[in-house]
């Protein structure tokens, strides 16, 4: 399984703020357990849609993006959109939950 791509902070901007289709940033860390949870269903996610990209930045490496966005707690999953943060998902969701979330924003 390879995953979903990493950000970091050196390329956020060119990957998420720039990026021309909208972008599901997952802020997590290796030690978060709910992290691990929500992971496959943001690779399912990933997978199924073509209107949003999905990838993921370690908090631990990547700590001024992470405090630029306001992340206290992981997981947290924002979404851009033409290089704005226009939703904050906080907590591991089921599949359903954060595809309702992310609907509105989306269409």
């Amino acid at each position: 399984m390879a995953g979903l791509p990493e950000v970091t902070d050196n390329n956020f901007q060119a990957e998420v703020i720039e990026a021309d289709v909208p972008t599901l940033v997952d802020f997590w860390a290796p030690w978060c357990g709910p992290c691990r949870v929500v992971a496959p269903v943001l690779e399912q996610i990933d997978a199924e849609r073509d209107d949003v990209r999905v990838v993921k930045l370690n908090i631990d490496e990547n700590q001024q993006t992470a405090a630029t966005f306001g992340v206290m707690s992981i997981p947290t999953m924002i979404l851009f959109k033409a290089g704005q943060p226009v939703k904050k998902i906080i907590g591991a969701q089921p599949k359903k939950r954060i595809e309702a979330e992310l609907e509105p924003v989306l269409a």
